[in-house]
């Protein structure tokens, strides 16, 4: 009588540099479909579980507690049977030995390697940006740092007037410094809003307390007299103001040194296909390191999309192709509405829906192409914004209710 128990299968091992938001939705989304296939083992730079690095905002508000942001404790790892090595980044990849080397000396061997290794930010290279007190915006540590300045009060100077550098201000004046927002543009959020928006937003934002420096380029931080740390930020026409604590938010780099190192095609970051496979098949990418069709990614939504195509791969169920969206931006500052999606600057050919309620403070700007909407920025009422992002993703055809489309949804189901 033969015996019918077959031997199980040797589980294949999955490596995951990155233990931040895009490399742990990849692993969640890879363990739905197939969660008995690999043996994982996680890598983070940081000493914590995975935490949700949209919520720094928030957190340095005050609105949030570290419990808060914290996606996946270390409990999730245990149960799902995750070796987690927080605070013991990887050093170094073979892919000829498909084995990782981090930075204490562990090595371990990949059937599959996942790079989610992020950006880091740019840090705007004049002289001074070492001292102690200029710090990016990026990690717990970095709101650590801020705090433990804002105690003293002073002075922070923020370097970028983009959606990150405008949620760093707003954090460190509700902590009761006096801020001052750095933009080398002229008018805020320039990649996100049209100007007549930026103006609205500065306007508000200076009600609250912000004071804002535009068309400023920066030449030099300086230090104290011992050059322990940062005293003023100096400008290019010779000015300068004090400063306490300087934070950069002048946008990103995806980091990805360690692919290079490795011998992986990077250009500005790490080149995927639409199934998110580098140019070596046992190796994938997700998140602010990859770049895919030429686009890098800063925003949560394609990333999210990322994770779900990328761990269908993982997992053997493979079938499914990557495709960019359009993403809408909105401000998390606390009182201050804003929504902008797609093409808001508009082209050859393009025409403007205006709504502009100056004593509410609303504005609202629609840039049609032909008979359908190519982009939109709000100001002031944001409800209607995802019902716009749904007429710009289903590339809808609006001549219907074109002359009621300023005013929302409500009236134009009204009227249909």
């Amino acid at each position: 009588m033969t015996n019918s128990t077959t031997a199980p299968v040797a589980r294949q091992s999955l490596v995951v540099i990155g233990n931040g938001m895009a490399g742990m939705r990849t692993v969640e989304e890879m363990l739905k479909l197939a969660p008995e296939l690999y043996d994982i083992t996680v890598f983070g730079a940081e000493p914590h579980g995975n935490y949700n690095r949209i919520l720094l905002s928030p957190l340095l508000a005050g609105e949030k507690n570290i419990d808060d942001i914290m996606l996946h404790t270390r409990e999730w790892y245990a149960a799902n049977g995750i070796t987690l090595h927080a605070g013991d980044p990887v050093v170094h990849i073979d892919r000829r030995k498909r084995m990782v080397r981090s930075q204490s000396g562990r090595e371990v061997w990949y059937d599959r390697l996942l790079l989610a290794t992020g950006s880091k930010p740019f840090i705007v290279p004049v002289p001074g940006h070492k001292l102690a007190g200029v710090i990016g915006f990026r990690d717990i540590q970095d709101v650590d740092t801020m705090l433990e300045a804002a105690r003293s009060g002073g002075h922070a100077v923020v370097i970028g007037g983009g959606l990150l550098g405008l949620e760093a201000a707003n954090g460190l004046l509700r902590r009761g410094m006096q801020v001052t927002v750095v933009h080398v543009m002229d008018s805020l959020m320039n990649q996100q809003l049209d100007k007549p928006a930026a103006l609205l937003l500065k306007t508000a934002l200076e009600l609250k307390g912000l004071r804002f420096l535009l068309e400023a380029h920066t030449s030099e931080i300086v230090g104290s007299a011992d050059n322990a740390r940062v005293k003023a930020v100096r400008f290019k026409d010779g000015n300068e103001i004090p400063a306490d604590l300087v934070v950069m938010a002048a946008g990103v780099r995806p980091n990805i040194e360690l692919a290079k190192a490795a011998g992986l095609h990077c250009e500005r970051a790490i080149v995927v296909d639409d199934t998110l496979q580098t140019y070596d098949p046992r190796v994938y990418a997700v998140g602010e390191c990859v770049q895919h069709r030429s686009a890098t990614f800063g925003l949560v939504a394609p990333i999210w999309d990322q994770a779900k195509v990328c761990g269908a791969h993982l997992a053997r169920n493979g079938h499914r192709r990557y495709v960019q969206q359009a993403t809408p931006t909105k401000l998390k500052v606390t009182g201050v509405d804003l929504y902008s999606v797609g093409d808001f600057i508009g082209g050859e050919g393009s025409e403007d829906l205006v709504l502009r309620d100056p004593r509410r403070g609303i504005y609202k700007r629609l840039v049609l192409a032909g008979n359908r909407i190519a982009g939109a920025v709000l100001y002031g009422d944001v409800q209607d914004g995802p019902w716009y992002f749904g007429l710009i993703q289903n590339r809808t055809d609006i001549s219907a209710m074109r002359s009621r489309l300023l005013f929302g949804e409500a009236l134009c189901a009204q009227a249909a």
